[in-house]
C-alpha cells in the first residue's frame, strides 16, 4: 500500500500537469462549441467529459447530459483542484491494481521492468478500449452509458488476460487463447454511440491524440514508479 500511495500520487500529479498543458485547453474549447450549440436551440446534447486519470481517460470517461441544475466545479482554481484530486485517486487506484498483479506474479521488478508493466497496463486499460470507444469531448453525441461501461470493462479485462497469457504461460495453447481474448471485444463490437455533435472533427482528433498520449505517459510514470519504489522497499 505504501508503494501504491507513493507511486499513484506521483503519477497523478504528473498526469495533472500534462493534462493542464495538452488536454484541458481542448476541453475548454469544446465547451464553448457546446454552449454555442445550446444557445442556438440544441440544449441537452448527450456527451462525455474526459477522465483525467491518465486518460485517460486513463480510465473511461463518465457520460452524462448537461442540466441547468447540475453542479459543476467553477472554472479556475476550484476546477483545477478537483482535477488534481481525481487524478490522485485514479493514480492510487491503478497503482494498487498494478502492485497486486506484480505480487501475484511473484516477481520483484525494478523501475525498468515496471515501465514494461505500465506499458502493458496502458494497452489493456487505454489503447484497447479506445479502439472502440475513443475519448470523447463535451458536445459529442454518446451512446448509452451502461452499455459503454460494460464493453470497456470487457475490453480491458480480455486484453489484460491476453497479455498475461502471452507473457507468463509457456504452453502452446496459451498463445492461441491470448489472441482470441485480444480479438474478442472487438469482434463483439463497441456500442454504437451515433455520430455528430457540436465539436469540429479536427478538435476531436487532436483531443483523442493528446488524451491517449497523456494517458500513455501516465502509465509509463506509474509503472516505473511502482517498480522502483517496490524494489526499494523490498530491499
Amino acid at each position: 500500500m505504501v508503494t501504491a500511495l507513493l507511486a499513484g500520487g506521483l503519477a497523478g500529479l504528473f498526469a495533472s500537469a500534462v493534462q493542464t498543458w495538452r488536454v484541458v485547453p481542448l476541453i475548454h474549447e469544446a465547451e464553448l462549441y457546446e454552449q454555442s450549440s445550446a444557445a442556438h436551440g440544441h440544449p441537452g446534447v448527450a456527451h462525455e467529459h474526459a477522465n483525467h486519470e491518465a486518460a485517460a481517460k486513463a480510465a473511461p470517461a463518465e457520460g452524462h447530459s448537461h442540466d441547468g441544475s447540475a453542479w459543476a466545479p467553477a472554472d479556475g482554481v476550484e476546477r483545477t483542484l478537483f482535477t488534481v484530486a481525481a487524478n490522485l485517486l485514479t493514480g492510487i487506484g491503478f497503482a494498487s491494481l498494478l502492485v497486486g498483479a506484480i505480487a501475484l506474479s511473484s516477481r520483484e521488478p525494478d523501475a525498468r521492468e515496471g515501465v514494461l508493466w505500465g506499458l502493458a497496463s496502458f494497452g489493456a486499460f487505454s489503447m484497447a478500449p479506445a479502439v472502440g470507444l475513443p475519448p470523447e469531448l463535451p458536445g459529442m453525441i454518446a451512446g448509452e452509458l451502461v452499455a459503454r461501461q460494460a464493453w470497456w470493462a470487457l475490453a480491458a479485462a480480455a486484453t489484460a488476460a491476453g497479455i498475461a497469457l502471452m507473457v507468463f504461460v509457456r504452453q502452446p495453447w496459451a498463445k492461441a487463447a491470448a489472441v482470441a481474448l485480444l480479438v474478442l471485444p472487438h469482434a463483439i463490437g463497441a456500442p454504437d454511440g451515433g455520430s455528430g455533435g457540436s465539436v469540429p472533427p479536427e478538435l476531436v482528433a487532436r483531443f483523442v491524440t493528446n488524451s491517449l498520449a497523456a494517458t500513455g505517459l501516465f502509465w509509463l510514470v506509474l509503472g516505473g514508479a511502482v517498480g522502483g519504489i517496490y524494489r526499494r522497499l523490498r530491499d
